[in-house]
């Protein structure tokens, strides 16, 4: 049986074609076997390439890329893998597998070319996952693109035969793997995983999905390593296509003010929208998002008044209000007229390849008109803050929105959910959870939800609680007054996705570090090997008695440690500035 093994450092995959011309996968990470022989292949409405394949040709060539995204755990990017292409006839038609092996990770597309369009029914692609592996998974919606669900954490051998959503997490002896795919535009749809109970096997919403040839699928992505690689990956937006925009520079990433979870009226009344605006300009965060009930009537007002403080306007907007050519020309290019920064599009609720379409004409438009975009109530992203920079943030989260305080409701969330999302969502791609909201329905203190504003990635990031909460938590307010939202690196210093996070990023000369647990009292202890050399002065934000946060200074030395005492479901920030 013929068999290829494609190896790079500590990974390695390895192709076999069976007699009956059927391919599998099997993938190895330190020579443990993280995914056992996987099917693949895809089935078209002119044949069926599953089966039936002989080997023609095999290529390869060196994949060494450089490039910059304005958001993200990092902006400057390093991707180096080796990639190989094998053609297989059957008859007179053809399938490509380019298989990319490297930056951490093993991802594999197929390449159909034909006479025509090509129309795919199946793709038979699937990832076999030892039973006995510690599996995350996040529950799908199949009726409305909902990645708005709680992981649920177990086995393999203990999930439940349903669809999952993407990325799915797994740990296979001492290895961790994430699953996902990357690099999704119209010429697809957007895929989830269907567990059969005994493989994960590739879902498309579609019934069908064509495009012209040669048919591309989108990456079928693996991060493959110890926790750290998982958290810290940018291979996800490393294997999108490169960036639209030539010029990114009007691209600014920051945080935005927003009333609507607070106090939803406010939306439709502009002296309340005024006041949000003086908020963020007292504060240092360069926009408001005005949401769902604003007026075109006193928008420009609104707009003009925000831009003499030195706010941008955010401007929400239902999808199907601007799912035209039409529309974008009368309706977007009037809020930028305005002077509007960015559009915040809402319940794009499908990953179908129809959705897919648009999204590639809305996103075309905005760079068009030099509008900065966030979008709810759908899919996740994929890549997409590489090929399109004005893309800023998407929802795709079981976020704030669910833990709205009401009269005799009770809080949603176990602290895991906060720690799953770190090593899964976020990992994805920027996340909009709308984080440090102290008076929602929590079960996680206010120093863990204080550090979520480090914890959390997400180009715009929308601090959803109220002026007077904020302002009744100085402390608080102070270092979200700091903090920045786009990083120039991230490390995991230590995490598990159900029991406690300890994550340090930088921008410029600065770090910060984010903590929460989940479960009972304990000290961590923060390595601070990740410092330059020289002293350092460490602004911790800490639980306080009375749901409060306590903030102090100390002095930390590069090389040490710092030992902070971490009360039940509760966390810290930490703010580290070269001392002078």
């Amino acid at each position: 049986m013929p068999n290829w093994t494609l190896s790079d450092e500590d990974l390695e995959a390895a192709l076999a074609l069976s007699p009956a011309g059927e391919l599998t996968l099997e993938v190895r990470h330190a020579g443990r076997v993280v995914i056992e022989p996987s099917r693949l292949g895809i089935r078209t409405a002119h044949e069926d390439l599953s089966r039936g394949l002989v080997l023609s040709g095999m290529s390869e060539q060196r994949i060494e890329e450089s490039y910059r995204t304005v958001i993200g755990k990092r902006r400057e990017h390093r991707y180096e893998a080796g990639e190989w292409t094998l053609s297989f006839t059957k008859g007179t038609h053809r399938l490509d597998l380019q298989i990319r092996v490297g930056g951490h990770g093993v991802a594999y597309r197929y390449v159909v070319p034909w006479t025509g369009p090509v129309t795919v029914v199946e793709e038979v692609s699937e990832y076999v996952v030892p039973g006995a592996a510690r599996a995350v998974l996040l529950p799908y919606e199949n009726g409305r693109c909902d990645y708005e669900e709680i992981h649920r954490h177990g086995s393999v051998a203990d999930a439940e035969p349903i669809l999952y959503g993407y990325p799915s997490l797994f740990e296979v002896g001492g290895s961790w793997l994430l699953v996902t795919e990357s690099n999704l535009d119209s010429g697809y749809a957007g895929s989830r995983l269907r567990f059969d109970g005994h493989a994960f096997r590739l879902d498309l919403p579609d019934p069908y999905v064509t495009a012209a040839s040669p048919l591309t699928t989108p990456w079928r992505t693996l991060i493959v390593g110890d926790l750290a690689t998982i958290v810290e990956s940018d291979l996800v937006t490393s294997l999108a296509a490169p960036s639209e925009v030539e010029d990114p520079s009007w691209i600014k990433p920051g945080a935005a003010a927003w009333s609507w979870w607070s106090d939803g009226p406010s939306t439709r009344d502009l002296d309340a929208q005024k006041r949000w605006v003086d908020f963020a300009a007292r504060n240092g965060w360069p926009y408001v998002l005005a949401d769902a009930g604003w007026n075109k009537e006193w928008m420009p007002e609104l707009i003009s008044y925000a831009t003499e403080k030195g706010v941008g306007i955010w401007l929400w907007s239902h999808w199907q209000h601007v799912d035209t050519e039409l529309e974008h020309r009368e309706k977007l290019a009037l809020w930028k007229e305005w002077g509007a920064v960015g559009v915040k599009i809402d319940f794009t609720e499908s990953d179908g390849q129809d959705r897919m379409r648009w999204f590639d004409a809305i996103l075309a438009a905005t760079a068009r008109l030099k509008l900065m975009v966030v979008f709810h109530g759908g899919t996740i992203p994929r890549g997409t803050e590489r090929t399109w920079p004005q893309f800023m943030t998407a929802e795709a989260v079981k976020g704030a929105e669910w833990i709205k305080p009401k009269p005799g409701k009770q809080p949603l969330y176990q602290p895991a959910h906060y720690l799953s999302l770190a090593f899964t969502r976020n990992v994805q791609g920027p996340m909009d959870f709308t984080p440090c909201t102290f008076t929602g329905l929590r079960t996680i203190s206010a120093g863990f939800e204080l550090a979520l504003s480090v914890i959390f990635e997400s180009g715009v990031q929308h601090f959803a609680d109220g002026i007077e909460a904020y302002e009744a938590r100085p402390e608080a307010l102070r270092l979200l007054s700091a903090v920045p939202t786009a990083w120039d690196e991230t490390r995991l210093l230590s995490g598990d996705p159900a029991d406690h996070i300890l994550l340090a990023r930088r921008s410029g000369g600065e770090w910060y570090v984010g903590a929460g647990v989940s479960g009972e009292a304990r000290t961590l202890t923060v390595p601070l090997d990740f410092l330059d050399q020289g002293e350092w002065a460490a602004e911790i934000y800490r639980d306080a008695p009375g749901d409060r946060i306590l903030a102090e200074t100390v002095t930390v030395s590069a090389g040490g440690k710092l030992d902070l005492a971490v009360p039940p479901n509760g966390g810290f920030t930490l703010h580290l500035r070269r001392e002078l």
